[in-house]
């Protein structure tokens, strides 16, 4: 009984099952780098200045926690390029007043992706987000926020459109 015990827990100690829900499925034998260039905000809307840099930010980020991609300069095997297209906000929701009562911030992001061991996966197109808040509200006291969300959003819709075949 000895033995057969011993031979159970040496069978269930070998086997494992092993899950990884990284959100990404890269073939890294073919991909090793990505390289990005920055995305600059040539929105004719609304202006606000830390916006290019957050998105930048949030884009290398997700690709540096999400995969094993190394991050090159130039002429990576995965390339990104683009810019913030749009920016604006407009009235959503009127009011028994007759006044907003509603408003819509809104983003949209070109991008162009080059996938250099597979150019059938190629693309350019726009992704975006929006966000509604309360027209009582100042922009300034809830813009922060608002694109920071809209920006994880388009990041996310890009990082999937790239490298998560779901």
């Amino acid at each position: 009984i000895k033995l057969l015990l011993a031979t159970m827990i040496l069978l269930i100690s070998s086997c494992s099952i092993s899950y990884k829900f990284n959100g990404s499925s890269i073939d890294y034998t073919k991909i090793k780098t990505i390289s990005f260039e920055n995305f600059p905000n040539r929105s004719v809307g609304f202006v606000y200045g830390p916006m290019a840099g957050m998105f930048n930010n949030e884009l290398q980020d997700i690709y540096v926690q999400q995969t094993r991609l190394q991050q090159v300069k130039r002429n990576g095997d995965l390339q990104l390029s683009g810019e913030i297209t749009n920016y604006d906000a407009i009235n959503k929701g009127v009011g028994s007043d007759g006044y907003s009562n509603m408003a819509e911030l809104r983003m949209t992001v070109n991008v162009r992706f080059v996938n250099n061991a597979n150019h059938t996966e190629d693309f350019e197109k726009t992704f975006s987000a929006s966000r509604e808040y309360d027209s009582s509200q100042q922009l300034s006291s809830v813009q922060d926020e608002l694109v920071s969300q809209m920006i994880k959003e388009i990041v996310d819709q890009i990082f999937n459109a790239t490298v998560a075949n779901w």
